[in-house]
Parts: structure tokens; C-alpha cells; sequence
């Protein structure tokens, strides 16, 4: 057996203010040691990692939150430097490639007022773009402490769950070996335990044959023949995780090179099942781009070594088309083993993702419902967590910078079509709405996280809902803020408030390419500033020609004066495209980025701006 290093995965600076810290790692045996914060030679602020909050996930897979708090405030826009001393020697002994040029320790700043905020979505690892979280490394390292991001927010499909490469599979199953993650039994599954799907001949490159069925109804189902279909919709679910371990592995691999050189993952693996030539050659090519991505791990990892860094989930974290509508919702979550994936993947974002963000929204019930399991991982305690959380609502949450940050939950607080079930369902219900709408009262300027668009392109969305009219939904994604009328309305409505803010900065994702647009209200002569500044993906791209196409379209029906927009729900927006600093005459930018938010003194916009994978920087000026 491979000896294992202490460090699996992190730190990751987590959630940071004037009164406290926190760090994400995962370990091979409980962290122990020391930690402190340094001004300078000033200690302000020292702890005992014995202390902090740990669950271990397997045998040799332990996942720490260290949250540490002090009474005084800590030093604010300064240079901070901190250390782990661990049993096995100090952090940057273990991770020498993890400091900055001329970093003795890392660095650490604590911004309460944004001035440069990174931000992006949709890391598919095996995808043949660049990866931007390593530019993004790349010009963090040419930046003084005091001129980085003050912050860095993922906003959705961290991992992408529901479209594994083989060789990133087959590299999970040897994470799972080599630290002994935990085993669980599936109920009414065509395999009985995880060992058992892991050992089954389909388990690699054919899993749409164990995943549960269900039969798929449409208007077009007079027309077409009917048959058993997955009750995920994936167009691509030949990997799609199933156990919990899954899950936590891939974790592990996407933000960490400690355990790719532990593993074998570049020949398609021996079983029952022969491969064919084409399903080797397949795989032989997904090595490329996996190998690749692997050379870009040890800069993401110092990235996220000293920028505070907030997520938050989208469809792909769990699985494609999360409760899109409440016609998926019945299908998935009442057969017992889709209802176990959905839950295994909310408890791996919660341990992965969801706890650093805002470790107080999780109570002392929630930590004895997930300790019980932790310490006991058997069927009952398994079920009992997964419930849990299928009825926790804290997923959102709020940064207290300034601007504000509102970082929306749009997965699990659905506003479920009441006339049609196979309709989208809203992304928020009036309840959540309505919060939000309560969170921005009295500030005179948000920024809101929403994985989708608020403002989408037009003609996507009405292609969109034309596939909802012929009952095919599922096929084009056809979630968006519009799609629902009383969704659409509430959010509209908010805008137009005259108590809500007099700046609005949307930060979105998901659809695989970026714009900014600047929004006024018609007919208001003091209308607030909405941008939406959508940049997507990380490692990930639209189909070029289908893109082109799709934004001619746009251009010709949408055009700023043509009728037909006043038949749009959000008729009572004026909706300006900024233009990129690309060739050509297209706004919407198709390449792999990670988005650059600038703001002035006075928290107006000063720079809206990709930096693109391959390190290029394509700046949105501004339509005046």
C-alpha cells in the first residue's frame, strides 16, 4: 500500500471577517497541531486544531472545518500570514509548492469592502478547454497581497456528478480502495451494496443500465415509442456518481494533486465486462484531457490557499436537471435509490462545500443528525442524515461585505408549477423570495449570486419554452428565471421596489458562455442600476456553431426595437449589451474563463472583464 501524505486536500480559505476564520482540509488521519494568525511578527490570533470540528468519511479520510473566532477585531486590509504546525511538520514543509514567490507563509487578506472580486462557474475536468482557475493562480501570483481578489465565488457545478470521464471514474474507485471510504447498502438497486457496484461489469462506462428507470412521458408519447428511461436526465449519464464515497473522492481529485500520483487511472481497468476498441480509444483521449487538468491541481490549490473562497451549488454538483420541475421531483425522489444519490451528493456538498461557507447556519441539530452518521455509517443513520437534509433550508446565505453579498439557494426552494408538473418550476419560491427582498432592505447596493442568469438571452429562453410546450423540457434545461410567471413577476417586482437598492450586480453562470448587460427600468426616471454579469465556464464551452446561431437569432427577433419584446415578462426592463473587446460583433463570449469584477471607491463598477484560460483578458466596456 502507497503511503499516504497527511494532507488529501486544502486548506482552502473558507469564510473570513473581522472576527473570524475558517479553512477547509481533508487528511488522511485527524488533523492535530497548532495554528496561528500572524501581523507581521503580531500574533492575533492562536489555536489548538485538536479543538475543531472534524467527521471522518472512511478509514483514512478525515474532513476538517477549522473555524477559528476572536473577541477583537483582526487587522482589515492588511497583509496577514498564517501557519498550521501539524503533526507531521508545518503546512508549507508538507506543501512547499503551495506559497507565492517570496511567501515565507501564505497570505491572507481580510476585505469587508470589495474592491476585486473573481468569480465563475461549471469545472468539468475532462472538457478540452483550459482550465481558468490555473490563470486565475497565474495572475493571483503576479498581484501583491493587497492588490488580489478580495474574495473568489464559485456560483454552481463544482463537479460536474452526472458526466464523469472513465479514467476520472476509474480514478475514483482507487481513491476509494486507498482510503477506505465508507461502504453503504442501496435499497430496491440492481446492486445490493457499494462494493458490489463497484465490482459490477457496467460500473465504469455503461452505468445508465444501473441506474433506476422510469418510463418517459411526453405530448410526442402518442407518436414515439415508450420506453424505460433513466429517471436522471443527463444526456451523457455512462458515469454518473452513485455512492457517497463517489462523491467525496471526486472532491478530493478536482481540488487537490496529492493522490493522482498514488493511482493508476490511464488503461480502462479488467473486468467481467470486455471493452471494445472504441471504448479504449475513448478513454485514451479523455487521459489527455484528465492529465492536463491533473498539471493544473497544484495552482489551484495555492489559489485557494489564500483567496477567501465561497460556493455555492447548482444542478451538476448532484445531477442534471435537479428538481427542474415537480414532474422530476416525483420520479427521482420516490424511488428509493435516485432519492440515495440525491441525498449522497447533498452530503458531500455539505461536507465539501456548504459547511465553510457559513458554518453557523449549521446548528447543533444538524451536527448530531450528521455526527450520528459519521461515527456509525450504517443504512438507518445513512437515511436519517439524507432526510435531513432533503428538509434544511439554510443553503443560502449572506456575506457581510460591502457591497453585500446575497448568495442564492435556486435548487431546493422551487416554486412548483401549480397548472402543469412537467412545466419548470420556478427557481424560488414566494417565501424565498420574499426573504431575499427582506435581506435588501436599507442597503444601497447588492450583489446577488445566482447560479442562472436572471437575465438570460431572449431567444434561448423562448426556445426553452417551446420545448416545455411540447413536453420536452428537459431537453433544452429549460430552467430560467422566466420561465415561471409568478417567480418571474415576485423577482421583477423587487427591482422595481422603491425600497430596494439603487444597485443591483447579478452574478450568475451555468450556460457554458459569458455577457455583462447593463438593465434600467423603462418608463422611471430613477431607475436603479441592475448588471447582470454572467461568466461561465470555468473549464467548459457552448457549442460554437449552435452558440452563433443562437445569438443571430437573438439579435434579429430581440433587436432593441423590435415589438416582440413586448410580449417578454420583463417588458419593463431596458436591456443594453455590453460589447467584448473581441473581434467581430458577437457579445456572447464562448471560451473558459473565470470572471474580474472591479469596483471604485464609490462601489460603482469600474471594470467588468474575463480572464480566459489561456491567460487573455477580455475586457466589457461599458454601453455608454
Amino acid at each position: 500500500m502507497h503511503s499516504l501524505p497527511l494532507i488529501l486536500a486544502g486548506p482552502i480559505v473558507r469564510k473570513c471577517t473581522a472576527q473570524e476564520v475558517v479553512f477547509w482540509f481533508a487528511t488522511s488521519e485527524p488533523l492535530t497541531g497548532s495554528f496561528t494568525l500572524f501581523l507581521k511578527q503580531q500574533i492575533l490570533l492562536q489555536a489548538d486544531l485538536k479543538q475543531q470540528t472534524c467527521y471522518r468519511a472512511g478509514r483514512h479520510c478525515w474532513i476538517t472545518l477549522c473555524h477559528f473566532s476572536t473577541e477583537e477585531a483582526l487587522s482589515l486590509n492588511q497583509i496577514l500570514n498564517y501557519q498550521f504546525i501539524t503533526q507531521q511538520g508545518p503546512l508549507e514543509y508538507l506543501l512547499p509548492g503551495l506559497l507565492y514567490p517570496g511567501e515565507t507563509l501564505p497570505t491572507l487578506v481580510i476585505k469587508t469592502e470589495l474592491d476585486y472580486v473573481m468569480h465563475g462557474s461549471c469545472r468539468n475536468p475532462h472538457h478540452s478547454s483550459a482550465d481558468s482557475l490555473v490563470a486565475a493562480d497565474n495572475k493571483t501570483a503576479e498581484l501583491g497581497a493587497l492588490q488580489r481578489p478580495a474574495l473568489l465565488m464559485l456560483s454552481g457545478d463544482q463537479i460536474y456528478a452526472d458526466h464523469v470521464a472513465g479514467p476520472t471514474l476509474g480514478a475514483i474507485k482507487e481513491v476509494i480502495n486507498l482510503l477506505g471510504l465508507n461502504d453503504e447498502v442501496f435499497e430496491q438497486a440492481a446492486v445490493a451494496d457499494s462494493q458490489a457496484l463497484y465490482q459490477h461489469p457496467d460500473s465504469l462506462l455503461n452505468r445508465d443500465a444501473i441506474l433506476p428507470k422510469h418510463q418517459k412521458q411526453s405530448l410526442l408519447s402518442s407518436l414515439l415509442p415508450v420506453k424505460d428511461k433513466s429517471v436522471f436526465s443527463a444526456t451523457e449519464i455512462d458515469n454518473h456518481l452513485i455512492s457517497f464515497a463517489e462523491f467525496m473522492a471526486m472532491y478530493l481529485l478536482v481540488w487537490s494533486p496529492q493522490l493522482w500520483p498514488l493511482i493508476e487511472y490511464q488503461q480502462p481497468p479488467q473486468l467481467d465486462k470486455e471493452f471494445s476498441d472504441a471504448q479504449k480509444q475513448h478513454w485514451l483521449q479523455e487521459c489527455v484531457e484528465i492529465n492536463s487538468f491533473v498539471n493544473g491541481l497544484a495552482q489551484v490549490q495555492r489559489l485557494f490557499a489564500h483567496l477567501p473562497t465561497y460556493m455555492i451549488f447548482d444542478d451538476h454538483d448532484i445531477t442534471d436537471d435537479w428538481n427542474l420541475s415537480a414532474a422530476w421531483e416525483q420520479q427521482t425522489y420516490q424511488h428509493p435509490f435516485s432519492r440515495r444519490i440525491i441525498g449522497n451528493g447533498l452530503m458531500a456538498y455539505w461536507l465539501c462545500q456548504g459547511w465553510g461557507n457559513e458554518p453557523d447556519n449549521f446548528g447543533l441539530d444538524f451536527h448530531k443528525t450528521a455526527r450520528s452518521y459519521f461515527t456509525e455509517p450504517n443504512k438507518s443513520s445513512h437515511d436519517n442524515f439524507v432526510e435531513y437534509l432533503f428538509k434544511f433550508e439554510q443553503w443560502h446565505y449572506t456575506v457581510n461585505t460591502y457591497p453585500k453579498i446575497l448568495v442564492l439557494d435556486t435548487r431546493t426552494r422551487r416554486w412548483r408549477s401549480e397548472s402543469n408538473l412537467n412545466k419548470p418550476s420556478g427557481l424560488m419560491d414566494w417565501e424565498a423570495l420574499t426573504e431575499m427582498q427582506q435581506s435588501m432592505i436599507n442597503e444601497d447596493s447588492i450583489i446577488l449570486v445566482s447560479p442562472a442568469p436572471i437575465f438570460g438571452v431572449k431567444f434561448i429562453e423562448a426556445l426553452q419554452q417551446l420545448m416545455t410546450w411540447l413536453g420536452l423540457p428537459l431537453m433544452v434545461d429549460a430552467e430560467n428565471w422566466m420561465a415561471h410567471k409568478g417567480a418571474a413577476n415576485v423577482l421583477l417586482s423587487i427591482f422595481s421596489h422603491r425600497k430596494t437598492p439603487e444597485q443591483f450586480i447579478i452574478l450568475s453562470g451555468d450556460v457554458h458562455y459569458s455577457f455583462v448587460y447593463d438593465i434600467r427600468l423603462r418608463f422611471r426616471s430613477n431607475s436603479p442600476k441592475i448588471y447582470q454579469i454572467t461568466c461561465s465556464g470555468i473549464k467548459n464551452q457552448f457549442p460554437e456553431r449552435l452558440l452563433t446561431c443562437c445569438e443571430f437569432l437573438d439579435r434579429i427577433i430581440y433587436s432593441p426595437y423590435s415589438p416582440i419584446n413586448f410580449f417578454t415578462k420583463r417588458k419593463s426592463m431596458k436591456i443594453s449589451k455590453r460589447d467584448p473587446s473581441t473581434p467581430g460583433d458577437q457579445r456572447l463570449v464562448n471560451s473558459s474563463a473565470i470572471g474580474e469584477l472591479k469596483l471604485d471607491k464609490n462601489q460603482q463598477i469600474s471594470e467588468a472583464a474575463l480572464l480566459t484560460g489561456k491567460g487573455h483578458r477580455i475586457n466589457f466596456a461599458d454601453t455608454k
